[in-house]
C-alpha cells in the first residue's frame, strides 16, 4: 500500500496561510501599517483604491531593507524579532510570525521598494501568486513602500465573498483607526480614491482622539490614570449623557496593540453602572500597560486576542480606576453634599466667640386685664397702631343660651351641593360599546377573527406601516415636513458625516431639511412630520450604523435601506400602552400594507389560532 501523507507545495501552503492572515483588504492594512511601525517610522501613508480591491499602499520613512532582507522578508517565517521560542515571551513588536509579507504575496500582485539611509540605491521587487517577475536595483527615497494590487485575483471563490465598497472601506478605516490611536507620536495620511480622508500630525493622546473622532469629542472625555505594580492605566472614557448605540468607540490598546476583550469589556460596563441607559454602550480609550511576561498575544491569527496571566487583578484595578475618575470629575454621583459658600463663617467673625442671648420676662402681664399700660410699654415704640382697650372676657360668652335654643331651626336651612350626574349621549341605555381588541402585557395585540383569534407584535407590525410609507414618500418624492423652532446641531466623525452626505438626497425626500452639512457639524432645521426632535439623533446614529454593518444585503437600494433603518428607529417598542383606538389604527393600517405578514427584516408580524387549535388544548 502506498504511502498518502505527503508534503504541501510552497505556493498552495502560503494560500493556506493567506486564508487566515488575509481575509479582507483591511487586513493588508493592518500588516503593512504594523511592518511600517516596527520599522521605527515616523510618518505613514495609507493610499487605497476601489475600498483595498484595486490597490493597498503603504509608504514610510522607516529604516528600510537591504537587498537580501527585502528578498527574504517573502518566505514563511523568515523574521527578525524571534530567534528563539523564549523571545515569544519578549515582545514589544507588532508582527514577529514572518507570515504577512508571504500570504499577500500569494494572492496579490506586490510591488516593494525599500532603501536604507546608508545606501545609494534601493531595491525593488515585483511577486505575482509567490512567483518572484523581477529584483533589480531602484532609486526610490529612504524608507519602505509596498504596493498590494489585485487582491485575490488567483482565488475568485474568495473574492466574491467581498461586500460593497462601503463596507470594506469601513473596515479599513477601523483598522486606520485601531493602528492611528495607539501610535500617537507618528504622522499618518490616508487617501482613497485620490481624496483626503485623514491626516494627523504626531501629537499627543487627547489630540489624536479629537482629531480622528470630530472636535466635539473633546468635550466628552474623561481622563483616567492609574499606575500600579500591575498594571499601568492611561486614556479617556466618555461622559455617560455622550453613550452610543453601537460599540464604535471601545478601543483597548496593551503595549500599544489594539485588542478585543470581554472580560476587560465587561469591567467598563460595571463601572459605568447605573449611569447608562439601557442598550447603550460607554465610550473608551484606554492604553493598558503591562509587563511581556504576563501576556500570551500568539493566541489568535490578527493577534487581536491575548491571555493574561492574572485576568482578575486587572478586572478590579481597571474598574476602580474608571470609577475613581467617574467620581473626580463629577461624573458618577456622591454621597457627601457640595457645601455652599455662604454657609461658611466670614473671616470678620471667625476668631470671635458667640454671646450667649439675653431673655427678658414680663412677669406682670396679662392678656385678660382691662389695663394695656403693659402692652403700651411693651410694644407702643414697635408698633404703629393702637390697641383698643378689650372688655371683659366673660362678654364672650353673652348671648349663647339664647342662640342654642333655636338650633334646629338654624340647622334646617343647611343645603349639601350635590354632584353633577353624566347622562349617557346615547337615549337607549341598554347599548354598550365592546372592545374588538386589547393589548396583551403591552407587547401584542389580540383580536377576534370569524375563525378565531388573531395575535399581532406591535413592535413588528409598526415597522412594516412605517416601512411602506417611508418607502411611498422616498420614491413619489412628496414627503411634508415639519419645520423646527430651534435648529438642531448635530455632531458625528469625519467618515459618520460622509455615510449622511451621501444619503442626503434620500433623507430629504422622507422629510429631512437640511441647513448645513460638513465634517464639523450637521444643522438640521426641518424634519419628518410625527419625528419627535429628541429622536433625531438616535435615527441618523441607528441609519449609519446600518449603512456601516450593511443591513440586510448590498443588493438592496439606499432608499430601502433608509426607509428599514428609519422604521426601526421610529416604530413604537415593545411595553409602550396602547388605547383602543390606536389598538383599531394598528390592525387596520398593517392589513392595508402589500405585505402584512412580514415585518420588513422578514420576521412574522402576526399568528393566527383556529377555534379548533383552541378546543384542542381542552381536550
Amino acid at each position: 500500500m502506498t504511502d498518502i501523507i505527503q508534503l504541501l507545495p510552497d505556493h498552495v501552503a502560503n494560500q493556506i496561510a493567506a486564508g487566515e492572515v488575509v481575509q479582507r483588504p483591511a487586513s493588508v492594512v493592518k500588516e503593512l501599517l504594523e511592518n511600517a511601525i516596527d520599522a521605527g517610522a515616523t510618518e505613514i501613508k495609507l493610499i487605497i483604491k476601489d475600498a483595498g480591491k484595486t490597490l493597498v499602499q503603504v509608504i514610510d520613512n522607516g529604516k528600510g531593507m537591504s537587498v537580501t532582507d527585502a528578498r527574504l522578508s517573502f518566505e514563511r517565517h523568515a523574521t527578525s524579532k524571534i530567534k528563539s521560542a523564549e523571545d515569544l515571551f519578549q515582545l514589544n513588536t507588532k508582527g514577529f510570525r514572518g507570515e504577512a509579507l508571504a500570504s499577500i504575496a500569494a494572492i496579490a500582485h506586490v510591488e516593494l521598494k525599500t532603501k536604507r539611509p546608508e545606501d545609494e540605491l534601493g531595491t525593488a521587487i515585483e511577486i505575482e501568486g509567490s512567483t518572484v517577475k523581477s529584483q533589480e536595483v531602484s532609486v526610490t527615497p529612504n524608507g519602505t513602500s509596498v504596493a498590494v494590487k489585485n487582491l485575490f485575483f488567483n482565488i475568485p471563490a474568495r473574492r466574491n465573498f467581498l461586500k460593497s465598497d462601503t463596507v470594506e472601506l469601513r473596515h479599513i478605516t477601523d483598522e486606520f483607526h485601531r493602528v492611528a490611536l495607539a501610535h500617537p507620536n507618528i504622522a499618518f495620511v490616508f487617501y482613497h480614491n485620490g481624496s483626503d480622508l485623514f491626516n494627523v500630525p504626531s501629537e499627543n493622546y487627547r489630540q489624536r482622539v479629537v482629531h480622528i473622532f470630530g472636535t466635539k469629542t473633546n468635550e466628552k472625555l474623561v481622563p483616567v490614570e492609574e499606575e500600579t505594580e500591575v498594571l499601568k492605566i492611561s486614556g479617556f472614557v466618555g461622559k455617560p449623557e455622550f453613550s452610543k448605540k453601537t460599540k464604535s468607540e471601545q478601543f483597548f490598546f496593551v503595549n500599544q496593540r489594539f485588542i478585543k476583550s470581554p472580560y476587560l469589556n465587561h469591567a467598563l460596563k460595571s463601572a459605568f453602572e447605573g449611569l447608562l441607559k439601557d442598550g447603550y454602550h460607554p465610550s473608551y480609550f484606554l492604553n493598558l500597560t503591562v509587563d511581556p511576561k504576563t501576556i500570551d498575544i500568539n493566541i489568535h491569527p490578527t493577534k487581536t486576542e491575548i491571555k493574561f496571566d492574572d485576568e482578575h487583578t486587572l478586572y478590579a484595578i481597571l474598574r476602580s480606576a474608571v470609577k475613581h475618575s467617574l467620581g473626580q470629575f463629577n461624573i458618577a454621583p456622591v454621597l457627601d453634599f457640595e457645601q455652599q459658600s455662604n454657609f461658611n463663617t466670614p473671616y470678620n467673625y471667625k476668631d470671635k466667640t458667640a454671646s450667649v442671648p439675653a431673655i427678658e420676662v414680663d412677669r406682670g402681664f396679662n392678656p385678660f386685664s382691662e389695663s394695656t399700660d403693659n402692652i403700651k410699654q411693651n410694644v407702643g415704640q414697635r408698633t404703629s397702631f393702637k390697641q383698643k382697650p378689650a372688655k371683659s372676657w366673660e362678654s364672650l360668652y353673652v348671648g349663647l343660651e339664647s342662640k342654642s335654643n333655636n338650633s334646629e331651626s338654624d340647622f334646617s336651612q343647611i343645603t349639601f351641593e350635590s354632584e353633577a350626574k353624566n347622562e349617557s349621549i346615547f337615549k337607549d341605555s341598554s347599548i354598550e360599546t365592546t372592545k374588538t381588541t386589547f393589548q396583551l402585557q403591552q407587547k401584542y395585540i389580540v383580536s377576534t377573527l370569524k375563525s378565531g383569534m388573531l395575535v399581532i407584535d406591535q413592535n413588528r407590525a409598526h415597522q412594516r406601516i412605517l416601512y411602506e410609507n417611508l418607502l411611498r414618500h422616498i420614491t413619489i418624492k412628496e414627503a411634508t415636513s415639519q419645520q423646527l423652532l430651534f435648529p438642531l446641531q448635530l455632531h458625528f466623525t469625519p467618515n459618520e458625516t460622509k455615510i449622511i452626505d451621501d444619503l442626503k438626497f434620500d433623507l430629504e425626500h422622507t422629510g429631512f431639511v437640511f441647513s448645513e452639512l460638513n465634517e464639523k457639524e450637521i444643522t438640521i432645521t426641518g424634519v419628518p412630520v410625527g419625528v419627535p426632535e429628541s429622536e433625531v439623533s438616535i435615527i441618523l446614529e441607528q441609519l449609519i450604523s446600518d449603512v456601516e454593518n450593511e443591513v440586510p444585503d448590498a443588493n438592496f437600494s439606499a432608499a430601502d435601506l433608509l426607509a428599514k433603518s428609519m422604521a426601526k428607529s421610529l416604530a413604537i417598542k415593545n411595553g409602550q400602552s396602547l388605547n383602543s383606538t390606536e389598538q383599531e389604527h394598528m390592525v387596520n393600517s398593517l392589513f392595508a400594507c402589500k405585505e402584512p405578514n412580514v415585518s420588513p427584516t422578514n420576521r412574522p408580524t402576526f399568528i393566527t389560532m383556529a377555534v379548533d387549535d383552541i378546543e384542542k388544548k381542552f381536550m
